[in-house]
Parts: C-alpha cells; structure tokens; sequence
C-alpha cells in the first residue's frame, strides 16, 4: 500500500517566510492535484520551541550559515523559524489540509534537530511517522514537500533504510541551495541508494 508524504508545507519555508524556500511556493499546486491519487496522506511540521538549539539567535555571536555541535551532531544555525504556537509553523493556508489523515510534529526536542520527518538528527529518537506508516501497511512512500536538500533529503534517505520503497516527486520539492548544486547533489545521491525521482505526471 502506497502512502503521500507531505513535509514542512509551512509559512515560514515560503516566500516571505523566516527560512524561505524560494519559489517554495510552486510546490503547493502540485501537492494538492496529486493528492487524489493517495488513500493515506501523511504530513509533517516543524515544530521548534523559542529555546531551540538549530536557532543562531540562541548562541551569542554567531550568524545563520554557521555550524556548531550541538549535543554531539554538526549543526548549521538557522534564523529563528516554525516557532510552536506561531504562524510560522502553520502550513500553509494554500495546502489542500481536508484529505490529510495524519500530522507528524518534529524538532521540539530543543537540544537536536530533525531533518528527517522519521529521526532526530543523532537517529536517537523517532517522530512516529514510521509506527504510523507500519501500523497502516504502507510499504511504498511518495515524498513531497519542503526544502529538497534537506528535510526532503534526509527523510528519503531514512524511508530507504527503513525499507520502504520510495519516489520522491521532483515538481513537488524545492531547495534552499545555499551552494547551487545542493538540490542536484541530493536527487543524484537519492538515487545512488535507490530512490526513485518521478514527476507528478507519472502517477496514476
């Protein structure tokens, strides 16, 4: 069984956002037309406390684009973003909500991030998704979302070591690319470990 993973469609990773994605945007028309495709629509947000370590604003002197360790992981700094309670960290109004069955929150923990919308950063903790996943018989996973080398790269990585057979939608995701080829590098490394790169027009 087949399931739609939509992650981090959230105001602030858009245009006019705290950590925009540009053009992020685009993704969002996508998203809903494919979404009658899919009996079970999962999505994932961002969910960060004001005290959040990811936060530049919460280590004196330093800028977002800095990396740190924090609690043992390399970690950039970003600007503050996704807020809990914030309209940041709502998704975005745009986003066809009404046929989505389950909502993964991720990044609360404010001592590590979550890229992933299955892992912390450190692989220490789970979010649930994968429980959820199992518990519903989904063994093939279509990735959509926000931003394509980063939470989506690291969620399709994670869904192949999982085991779950994977397409990431390549209309469906945008990049940060703060180097240009980032999002290039991602789809060619997801790839590389088995992920599939389709376009929305492909699915049936």
């Amino acid at each position: 069984m087949k399931a739609l993973l939509i992650v981090d469609v959230q105001n602030d990773f858009l245009p006019g956002g705290a950590l925009q994605v540009p053009y992020g945007d685009e993704i969002i028309p996508v998203i809903n037309n494919i979404q009658k495709h899919f009996r079970l629509i999962v999505a994932t947000r961002d969910w960060h406390p004001v005290n959040h370590g990811s936060f530049a604003s919460n280590h004196p002197g330093k800028k977002p684009g800095e990396h740190i360790r924090l609690h043992g992981q390399s970690q950039i700094l970003w600007p503050d973003h996704c807020v809990q309670g914030s309209p940041g960290a709502e998704m975005s109004p745009l986003l066809n909500q009404a046929l989505i069955n389950n909502v993964i929150f991720k990044g609360s923990d404010p001592d590590i991030d979550s890229s992933s919308a299955f892992y912390d950063n450190g692989h220490l903790k789970e979010t649930g998704l994968h429980a959820y996943l199992k518990r519903n018989g989904i063994t093939t996973l279509f990735v959509t979302g926000l931003a394509a080398d980063i939470g989506i790269y690291y969620t399709v990585k994670d869904a192949l070591l999982l085991g779950y057979e994977t397409y990431l939608v390549t209309d469906a995701t945008r990049g940060v690319n703060l180097h240009g080829d980032d999002t290039k590098k991602a789809f060619n490394d997801i790839e590389d470990k088995g992920g599939k790169l389709i376009t929305s027009a492909e699915l049936r």
